[in-house]
């Protein structure tokens, strides 16, 4: 077995500045529409639930070694919230075939934010 992992970390600036700059086309080019519904349901802390999103992205493309190449997309990696509140990845067509063909047996997601950062750190255990 073998053991990847990636972090990221984003000023949720960043991210409010770009959902209030682009709007929609933004938001609908990286999250997918359940990403959007979840985020938004959370009102006045929906731009940290961007935020922490798109640093789970960003970490689960590094912790497959590609950065957004080779098929893995930004909407490819889905984060959703188990009925506990617990985060977890949904891979989705040509980076969910990625994962299979490098082995990928789980991968694992944890975020964090404060009020001017949001982080992901993630674990990929492949054969």
């Amino acid at each position: 077995m073998h053991v990847f992992c990636g972090v990221d970390m984003i000023e949720i600036k960043r991210i409010k500045d770009s959902i209030d700059k682009f709007g929609k086309p933004f938001l609908e080019k990286i999250f997918t529409p359940e990403e959007i519904n979840y985020c938004e349901s959370r009102k006045e802390q929906k731009f940290q639930s961007y935020a922490a999103r798109f640093s789970a992205k960003e970490a689960v493309s590094k912790a497959l070694g590609t950065g957004f190449s080779k098929g893995v997309t930004l909407k490819g990696i889905e984060v959703k919230v188990s009925e506990t509140g617990k985060p977890h990845i949904v891979l989705h067509g040509e980076t969910r075939e990625f994962f299979d063909k490098m082995g990928g047996v789980s991968l694992d997601i944890s975020l964090t934010h404060t009020k001017d950062y949001a982080t992901a750190f993630a674990v990929l255990l492949c054969r």
